[in-house]
């Protein structure tokens, strides 16, 4: 089997002679499917080892900030410079990675985060690290990976055919969360024994796991829409406007993004206050380990236990049961019971995006794909500073609890109000008026 995309054929036969001549069959969808292509397995696993690197560092850089100012409002703004650009920049990323050579386009950028993050293991060796060139540095990584993200996201499900999608997701889910479980420990390891600088110094050498495995690939080339200008900015607006299962996935990945997830960005003051863990310490490094643990099991599932089931369904079941895991462990204050609720937490959290993302992504042309994706990341990765900004905000004037409570209310009117069902079975979008 091939597919078309562009002037480029991108050829799946080893996966499906895979599946004629194996032992048994597998189903079109499920995790196993989608592991038996080739790229698509070498692709995932450099991005796993780098992301290790990039949790090692996510971890230390929130810690490292409350260590230094004992402020939420400071925390939020590490996280802002962080995962802000994903807010302004996502839509060029999104337009790039239908557009230009995306081969070496994920190689430059991969080159920048990894150097300036050798450059933030640098300020962070100083014995009083300047806050502002901290922030500054991030911020700066902060591009490199806003750019970066649309562009993976939209390679990442052509390397599979479109009926194992949902597959390609739930795995690349696992490794997302999974490097949340394997980094965090390592790098609050290193953190407590041998300081901030040397975490960031290996998370730059991580990033050659994915320099050396893209750089000895084959991706296929973008598809490229026709539109031109202006046209080319809004097209993934344009679909949005059009399609309402799209509308819906991005209007629900930006309300949840800022109202219910404060506490993932808030995490170093609620394991201070409420849970008596001090930051830079291995228990801290577990307490994010669990909530990792929980991620990969509730991503898992989706293309496993899950697979075959309604993802809509499975989404709004799912965002019920965050919501009252994430308000009992706003409420929790000994660290014995917190450890096991951040496991289901992550759980819960997780198949929330992992069905949301595959609903998004069944739904979508492959033409349009990197510029919708654009809007995810942008509503995902890029709302969730800002909601960590506002929460520290608020936190400083009412209390962690009520921030999170609040957040487990919408996150039970998100399940209450939202439809992602399909009009029509099988259906995906209609690019050809775009930008009529």
């Amino acid at each position: 089997m091939s597919r078309q995309v562009g002037d480029e054929v991108f050829d799946f036969e080893p996966a499906e002679e895979a599946m004629l001549e194996g032992d048994e069959p597998f189903r079109p969808g499920t995790a196993r499917a989608a592991w038996q292509y080739p790229t698509f397995r070498k692709v995932y696993l450099g991005a796993f080892a780098s992301n290790i690197g990039t949790w090692m560092q996510n971890v230390v850089l929130g810690a490292l900030a409350y260590e230094l100012t004992h402020s939420p409002v400071f925390v939020g703004i590490m996280v802002f410079a962080q995962l802000g650009p994903l807010l302004l920049l996502s839509v060029v990323g999104g337009i790039l990675a239908d557009s230009v050579d995306r081969k070496k386009l994920l190689i430059w950028l991969t080159l920048e985060q990894g150097f300036f993050s050798a450059v933030l293991g640098l300020v962070a060796f100083q014995a009083h690290p300047s806050k502002v060139a901290l922030v500054v540095v991030v911020a700066l990584i902060g591009v490199g990976n806003a750019l970066y993200a649309p562009v993976f996201s939209a390679v990442l499900p052509v390397l599979v055919p479109r009926r194992d999608i949902a597959g390609a997701i739930s795995l690349n889910s696992v490794q997302m969360n999974g490097s949340r479980v394997v980094g965090p420990a390592i790098g609050a390891l290193l953190y407590a024994h041998f300081g901030a600088g040397w975490v960031f110094e290996l998370n730059a050498l991580s990033y050659l796991a994915v320099i050396i495995v893209i750089a000895r690939v084959k991706l296929p080339a973008p598809p490229g829409s026709g539109s031109q200008g202006w046209h080319r900015i809004v097209e993934g607006f344009a679909v949005a406007r059009r399609d309402r299962v799209v509308r819906q996935c991005l209007s629900v990945i930006v309300i949840f993004s800022l109202t219910c997830l404060p506490f993932i960005t808030q995490m170093p003051l609620i394991a201070g206050h409420h849970l008596g863990i001090a930051p830079k310490s291995g228990r801290y490094g577990l307490l994010y380990a669990s909530f990792g643990i929980g991620a990969v099991a509730g991503a898992l599932s989706i293309g496993t236990v899950f697979a075959s089931y309604d993802k809509a369904r499975l989404c709004r079941i799912s965002m019920v049961a965050f919501a009252f895991l994430v308000g009992t462990f706003g409420v929790v204050r000994a660290p014995t019971i917190a450890y096991p609720v951040a496991v289901v937490l992550g759980a819960a959290y997780f198949a929330v995006i992992t069905s949301l993302t595959t609903v998004l992504q069944e739904e979508i042309d492959d033409s349009v794909r990197g510029k919708v994706m654009a809007l995810w990341i942008m509503g995902f990765g890029g709302v969730v500073p800002i909601g960590g900004l506002i929460g520290g905000w608020l936190i400083e004037r009412t209390s962690i609890g009520l921030v999170i409570g609040g957040g487990a209310v919408i996150a039970l009117i998100l399940a209450a109000v939202f439809d992602l069902r399909p009009e029509a079975p099988s259906r995906a979008v209609d690019t050809a008026t775009v930008g009529e």
